[in-house]
């Protein structure tokens, strides 16, 4: 399969903004502008801004990226070991009939074993999780506001934000995507551009010449980036949560695309950051992709505190199956389970989607729930079973 030439963006903007007030806020496709005290609230069409007091993040239409270890020249290895533990993950996404390959197991670590990147029992899903997990540091900022030095996020930082975004794709059975040294200094150029404003301005994908720190690449990478107000490490589960944008889910589905990467990875460590992502030419080729995904998930993936994904909804999404208009049933041990139901908008990520949400019930670790879309020239059915990863 190709990627289209739309690359499952809006057309007319090139980005796409995500808005988070203390991760939790909401979000804005399209353009449009987001502003919030406490949780952000969203504005249709419009500029491509958006703000929102306390923290917020914004992202622009990106995707993943590649696994633990970061080359000097930026792109990333192909495997990882974990810190104390020894462990070590493979960064490639488990081979699949509809798409993706096997990615390699990294090294050990100290004393330990490679984890298996094909194994996809439940211990084997906790397993990459937690290696996965262990170090969440968002690395330091060698830029600066003051004089608009560019600089660049340390290569942890960046290993870090690119191991969680592999982590979701291998939990997808999607391949791991890389960075590269272009887009990575277009993203930091994003990332300096978007921390000297956005307090006062707002995230935007069309920064103006009379911001802070203006400058060409950073406009570039502002236009062709997921743009954040928080660090690049502790944003990847909010994208994929994508509370405030339920009527897209453009984030989590720009991530689960066949097409993405390579991408470029920019963050100030402690404020704003981009995931640069135009222009992919991943070819994963699956046919559909659910989020949660087939197979044993997390339940700490599922969200926790104030979101989870009964909040902001499941999602099925498709370059070449119609899904918006499907029937849907989920079921459990219990028998059938009440959920509501409404096409995604936009072609973010595939061409369509539809978004599923529990209706008053609760999921627990341990069951096993069955979707099934019907209605459609080539019905889909599929089960998924959370696991506590504690």
């Amino acid at each position: 399969m190709t990627r289209p030439s739309s690359l499952r963006i809006h057309p007319s903007i090139g980005g796409f903004a995500l808005a988070l007030a203390g991760m939790t806020g909401a979000a804005c496709s399209g353009g449009g502008t987001t502003s919030g005290s406490d949780g952000a609230s969203s504005v249709g069409a419009g500029g491509g801004a958006s703000a929102a007091a306390s923290g917020a993040t914004a992202s622009a239409g990106g995707g993943p990226s590649t696994a633990s270890a970061v080359s000097a020249g930026g792109s990333t290895a192909s495997g990882m070991s974990a810190g104390a533990g020894g462990s070590a993950a493979g960064v490639g996404g488990a081979a699949s009939s509809t798409g993706g390959t096997a990615g390699t197991a990294g090294s050990g670590g100290s004393g330990g074993m490679p984890l298996d990147p094909n194994d996809r029992s439940a211990e084997g899903v906790c397993a990459r999780w937690n290696a996965d997990r262990q170090n969440l540091s968002e690395g330091t900022w060698s830029g600066s506001i003051e004089g608009c030095v560019v600089g660049d996020i340390s290569a942890e930082g960046r290993a870090n934000a690119l191991r969680l975004f592999n982590l979701y794709r291998w939990l997808a059975d999607l391949p791991p995507v890389e960075t590269s040294p272009e887009r990575d200094e277009i993203a930091q150029a994003c990332a300096l551009l978007q921390e000297a404003n956005w307090r006062s301005e707002g995230l935007s994908h069309g920064p103006p010449e009379s911001w802070d720190c203006y400058s060409d690449e950073g406009r570039e990478g502002s236009a062709t980036s997921n743009i954040s107000g928080g660090p690049g490490v502790s944003s990847v589960s909010a994208y994929l949560l994508d509370r405030g944008n339920e009527d897209t889910m453009g984030h989590r589905r720009i991530i689960l695309a066949n097409w993405l990467g390579p991408i470029g990875l920019g963050s100030t460590a402690d404020g704003a950051s981009c995931m640069q992502n135009l222009n992919g030419d991943g070819n994963a080729d699956k046919e559909w992709m659910a989020w949660p995904p087939p197979g044993f998930f997390p339940l700490q993936a599922y969200g926790g505190g104030n979101t989870t994904l009964s909040d902001t909804g499941w999602s099925v999404q498709s370059e070449d199956i119609d899904v918006r208009e499907a029937e849907i049933t989920v079921s459990s041990a219990a028998g059938e389970l009440a959920v509501d139901t409404e096409p995604l908008e936009g072609n973010y990520g595939f061409t369509d989607g539809i978004r599923i949400v529990p209706n008053a019930w609760d999921v627990e670790a341990g069951q096993t729930y069955a979707v099934s879309l019907s209605g459609l020239g080539t019905p889909i059915a599929y089960e998924f079973t959370l696991v506590d990863c504690e």
